[in-house]
């Protein structure tokens, strides 16, 4: 089969288009003939060498496409099935490993997954799209609904709009009637957070004054918090008293000043969330399914052309999920 796969760690220029064995299925799993994949962060990271994994390795947690064979024992999925893939697989442990880090992924015409990873797609529910939301929608469903319990009505600051988590983060908010401020260094994507829904969409640098407007003086309910060293005395000083912080990442900087005293004082719940469960995506998925929720697709490349799609995102170029259409 043909896929994009690292030989070493490094820069978009370690990604190579070859071809590579196909994968073997065991019993219990499903051969997927993938038809769309897409760029998350993790990407970067894993290609970068954060962490360093066994290589050659196969990028890509997120994909869909439809179903090439099944082993044995697995009923509900036959041959030509159209389906999305679940990219957490959850072990006896407690553990979840992920697609394309742990193991061989998505930047492929082929994988092979257990059953239990593997979920149905309906018609109208297109390739791209679909393989567009997983890891994203499962960590912003976990964040905000799992973790905050966010309710109808309460005010989400959502830093950075424009990367797949925060666009998941806006679609979900609103999808449960939550109330969302937004924020980017770029008015158009400002523009675009407030035609998906945004209640408000301000600038980074003027975040803290405008939430405590917007608010009244309150401030938010729920922080999703993915940024950490630039945002995070920001996201304490805006939070509500009894507020709720969501932390799954810190793309400026994993240890900014901790300002505990803001954290006793207003009696603020900080909550650390990686990835999600399977009932995280399937909450997800529903979401999506019903039509509640919807991804959006920032542009779509050739499979071939993944050096130019990891170059697109690491440059923050993009708005939504950078998607890679692989041909049948």
């Amino acid at each position: 089969m043909k896929a994009v796969r690292i030989h070493e760690d490094g820069g978009p220029e370690v990604l190579r288009y070859e071809d590579a064995p196909d994968p073997e299925p065991d019993s219990g799993d499903v051969l997927v003939c993938l038809r769309a994949a897409s760029l998350n962060h993790l990407d970067v990271w894993v290609r970068k060498g954060l962490p360093s994994v066994p290589k050659p390795r196969i990028l890509g947690a997120d994909g869909a496409g439809v179903v090439e064979s099944v082993g044995d024992g697995v009923e509900g999925l036959a041959p030509g099935d159209r389906v999305v893939i679940n990219p957490g697989l959850e072990h006896d442990d407690g553990r979840i490993t992920v697609v394309g880090e742990h193991f061989d992924g998505t930047h492929a015409e082929l994988i092979a997954l257990p059953a239990s990873n593997i979920y149905p797609l309906p018609d109208d529910l297109g390739f791209e799209e679909a393989a567009a939301f997983p890891l994203v929608f499962e960590t912003a469903y976990r964040m905000l609904v799992t973790k905050a319990r966010v309710a109808a009505g309460e005010w989400v600051l959502v830093w950075g709009i424009g990367g797949g988590l925060a666009t998941a983060a806006l679609a979900i908010a609103k999808a449960l009637g939550a109330r969302v401020i937004a924020t980017s260094t770029s008015e158009v994507k400002l523009d675009r957070a407030r035609e998906l829904g945004a209640d408000a969409a301000v600038p980074t640098a003027d975040a803290a004054a405008r939430v405590k407007e917007i608010t009244e003086g309150r401030g938010v309910d729920v922080v999703v918090e993915h940024v950490g060293e630039a945002t995070w005395a920001t996201s304490l000083a805006v939070a509500a008293p009894a507020g709720r912080v969501v932390v799954c990442g810190a793309t400026s900087g994993p240890n900014p000043p901790a300002a505990l005293h803001r954290i006793w004082w207003k009696q603020l719940t900080v909550f650390g969330s990686t990835m999600g469960t399977k009932e995280d995506f399937e909450g997800a998925y529903e979401l999506v399914r019903s039509g509640r929720a919807r991804p959006v697709v920032d542009s779509v490349f050739p499979l071939a052309e993944a050096r130019s799609a990891h170059e697109r995102l690491e440059a923050g170029e993009q708005f939504g999920k950078i998607v890679l259409r692989i041909p049948e």
